[in-house]
């Protein structure tokens, strides 16, 4: 039997279509990085702070005395871990650091964001807090951690009082790649994490995903933040000075050390009880007493009796007074 040539070229097309030749996929399945987050309600990690004493305490530069705005990094290792990239400045903090770390599931903060970081040369340095992100290997994982980085891009932004520009096309504003320092500021070549945000975007949903897509999440997610300011309630807390002592309780670590009573004013920040080498029964010194109008106790506490000891305050379940 003779087919047609119309029929022939039907059948040529399908053989080559299932032999992967042709690859449609890529382009008729991309789906926005941004878009995914969204549609599947990903939120951000919170914060935790665990800040190294060993790094040092340099001011940012003179006449603004905070910084002007974030350099977004990328570790390009695609073998570590948050915690081997965090001890691996620790050691080598004379060459670089930057202020925190971020991977799919954890916000981490090291350095005192007050002082400046080593990460992306002069005079970036002077003028920035900075962030590396981890590498992370699945769909998931890359969403939630665009989600992790745009939050505390735009959470920082908040607590310093800068609003979000775009530096990327003239060098002028206050979310940085180190990219756009090395183009505009320069004392640097590192061009991250253009080539890792693209990667991913590809391998994962379709598309490349960029720095100014990245920007426009920080930018509504800013947006969500100060929203979140005007509609939360705080709570009313009553304070009394006091000179007493306790211990942690067998239940301490149910609960978490706060710069401030929880919820009581914006931008509470949490600490890590391995930052404080915390145990059951360890002694702790206490010199101010805060009870909310809801009626739970809050203590401010110190690990030391030494006047220049760090402060915390932590709810009275985790202390005891036996």
């Amino acid at each position: 039997m003779i087919l047609k040539k119309t029929t022939i070229i039907k059948f040529a097309a399908a053989a080559i279509a299932a032999m992967g030749i042709f690859s449609f996929s890529s382009t008729t399945h991309a789906e926005s990085v941004n878009s995914y987050i969204t549609n599947n309600n990903i939120s951000h990690a919170n914060i935790t702070s665990s800040i190294w004493g060993g790094f040092p305490k340099n001011a940012y530069r003179k006449g603004t005395g905070k910084p002007e705005g974030v350099v977004v990094h990328e570790t390009a290792n695609p073998n570590s871990t948050i915690y081997n990239e965090i001890a691996y400045m620790k050691k080598n903090y004379q060459a670089a650091f930057v202020h925190s770390f971020v991977d799919a599931s954890r916000i981490i903060n090291i350095a005192n964001t007050n002082y400046l970081a080593w990460g992306a040369g002069y005079p970036a340095n002077a003028r920035f807090v900075q962030f590396e992100q981890v590498r992370v290997h699945s769909k998931s994982a890359f969403a939630h951690e665009i989600a992790n980085a745009a939050y505390y891009t735009a959470y920082i932004l908040d607590k310093y009082g800068l609003t979000p520009n775009d530096a990327a096309y003239d060098g002028k504003g206050t979310v940085w790649s180190h990219g756009g320092v090395s183009k505009f500021l320069g004392g640097t070549d590192h061009t991250d994490p253009t080539a890792y945000y693209a990667s991913m975007g590809k391998t994962y949903f379709g598309a490349s995903y960029t720095f100014a897509q990245f920007y426009q999440l920080v930018k509504t997610t800013y947006e969500n933040l100060q929203g979140s300011h005007e509609k939360k309630a705080f709570d009313k807390v009553t304070y009394k000075s006091v000179d007493d002592q306790a211990l942690l309780g067998d239940k301490y670590k149910s609960y978490r050390l706060y710069n401030h009573v929880k919820n009581s004013r914006a931008n509470v920040k949490t600490y890590s009880w391995s930052s404080v080498s915390a145990s059951v029964g360890k002694k702790v010194y206490i010199d101010d007493i805060g009870k909310k109008s809801s009626g739970s106790t809050w203590y401010r506490i110190t690990f030391s009796d030494s006047s220049n000891a760090q402060k915390y305050w932590v709810y009275s379940k985790a202390l005891n007074f036996d």
